[in-house]
């Protein structure tokens, strides 16, 4: 039996040069065997001593490979020493980048067998090059399925560490303990750097130590759960907010606890509130029900009375400005949208605009204020914009649908998707403002907007982000802002916002 000896359990360098050495010399996979240090057993088969017919037992110090990221390659010792597969003429064993980024995650796994897994597989692709894409094949299926559980361990530690407050010597120090489902603290302590760049933390967990001192990340050996603070006062705040965004409505516990695994509960204040607020969901979401619908808004009623109903159906009405347009929509009838809504909302931008932006409809605080998109997705919107280089004033911004169309639940009004028939009845008034407006480019955002300027629907997915010449402009689409904000994670959200500021840059290039 042949023996490495590992510095760590994380130890992927002495890992990669004594799994290298191994696979130089002919070792099978059988014949291997992988040992942290510090955990060493006695193993009466293994190599102490070379001259005694079998290799020596190797170290992490063994001879080491060039950077596995550039394509691994290292040099047979000799070739009397070859193993099976190898060509006496070719010294030269590469193995592809998606096996080495697969292995820096899975030796993050706390399985005991994965330093073999991993040999086993190095051993496997000389003579298949092509194996990491068997994805059918139990090594490589193995393989992935550790990775993964790796990552969703990585991204649970972004969402579940809670820092507490501890004062040293009048300076703030926030410290966490924290238990991960593997070894991903060095891997995911960047993000917290990031994230908290002037904040002195630490987060201590089983494994070992990060530290940051807003200017330089530390590692330290393993912590013990006495080290962190048990509470703080700023704990009984943030209790209260999280009871107070806990939704009973919206209440699905088997994914709240798929999102949110049991086994991280020990250390996150709110989890006591959690069995609680699950008991009183239902009698809270029956008392949400029963409460009475707020009142109209009266601005409505004067709007209307100032108005001549009539006005925007008159036979040849043309508005000649988007001020009349913008009182006019106020009577609109053509679909039963205007009986909720607090009033109807138009457009809002540059008069000769080059650029118009059409969303779905008006949300909850645009239907109150009368403006489009200065709601959370507008507040995405306008960043987006900004980081593409395009200045909100210089667009002209509006909706499919000029009516807020909602579902009273309680206090509050839950946006509904509109119909076909009431995006092709609103599709008039945005006729009516590009007509006005005459934009070169126009952007739609989902496929609701899309419908209503193309007149036809659409799969987003497929068109996004292709030119479509049309008679008085070139359109785009893309996806709506709200979509960003409702995606959980936020790894996955970052990169579609980072694709939505990619489309409005191919729009700053159309323009």
């Amino acid at each position: 039996m042949h023996t490495a000896r590992l510095d760590s359990e994380t130890d992927f360098d002495g890992w990669r040069k004594a799994a290298r050495r191994f696979r130089a010399a002919g070792v099978r996979p059988e014949e291997v065997r992988f040992q942290v240090a510090g955990s060493e057993q006695a193993d009466l088969f293994a190599s102490a001593h070379p001259g005694e017919g079998r290799d020596p037992v190797l170290s992490s110090e063994a001879q080491p490979f060039q950077d596995l990221k550039a394509g691994v390659s290292g040099t047979v010792p000799s070739p009397k020493v070859l193993g099976p597969g190898f060509r006496r003429d070719e010294r030269e064993f590469v193995v592809p980048r998606a096996f080495v980024e697969l292995a820096q995650a899975v030796i993050l796994h706390r399985s005991e067998d994965r330093f073999d897994l991993l040999y086993r597989l190095l051993w496997r692709l000389e003579r298949e090059p092509d194996l990491m894409k068997v994805v059918s094949d139990r090594d490589v299926a193995d393989a992935f399925e550790r990775a993964k559980n790796v990552s969703r361990a990585s991204h649970k530690m972004k969402a579940f560490v809670r820092f507490r407050l501890a004062e040293e010597e009048g300076d703030e120090h926030w410290i966490s303990w924290f238990e991960p489902a593997h070894r991903v603290l060095e891997r995911t302590a960047p993000f917290f750097a990031r994230r908290f760049t002037t904040m002195r933390w630490s987060i201590l967990t089983p494994d070992g130590q990060a530290h940051w001192d807003t200017q330089q990340l530390t590692f330290g050996p393993p912590a013990t759960r006495d080290m962190a603070p048990a509470e703080d006062e700023i704990e009984d705040f943030w209790k209260t907010y999280y009871a107070s965004t806990f939704n009973p409505a919206r209440l699905k516990t088997q994914t709240m606890q798929g999102e949110m695994p049991k086994r991280y509960w020990a250390n996150l204040p709110e989890a006591a509130l959690i069995p609680e607020l699950i008991a009183s969901a239902a009698a809270r979401e029956q008392a949400m029900v029963a409460a009475p619908l707020p009142e109209p808004n009266p601005r409505l009623a004067k709007t209307l009375a100032r108005l001549n109903r009539d006005q925007a159906f008159e036979e040849g009405f043309v508005p000649s400005s988007l001020e009349e347009l913008g009182q006019a929509v106020q009577a609109c009838r053509r679909c039963p949208l205007w009986r909720d809504a607090t009033q109807g909302v138009c457009g809002q931008g540059a008069r000769k605009a080059r650029l118009m932006i059409v969303g779905e409809q008006p949300g909850d605080q645009e239907d109150l204020a009368g403006r489009p998109f200065v709601g959370p997705a507008g507040q995405v919107l306008d960043a987006a914009l900004e980081e593409a280089g395009i200045d909100r004033n210089d667009a002209f911004v509006t909706n499919a649908v000029r009516h807020f169309k909602h579902e009273p639940r309680g206090k509050r009004r839950i946006h509904q998707t509109p119909t076909t028939s009431e995006v092709t009845a609103c599709r008039w008034w945005l006729d009516a403002e590009r007509t006005l407006v005459k934009p070169k480019v126009i952007v739609t955002l989902g496929g609701t907007a899309a419908l209503g300027v193309l007149g036809r629907k659409v799969a987003v997915t497929k068109e996004r982000g292709q030119p479509i010449p049309l008679s008085d402009a070139t359109a785009l689409l893309t996806v709506h802002p709200s979509y960003l904000l409702r995606i959980p994670d936020r790894e996955a959200a970052a990169l579609e916002r980072e694709r939505f500021v990619a489309d409005l840059k191919a729009v700053r290039r159309l323009l």
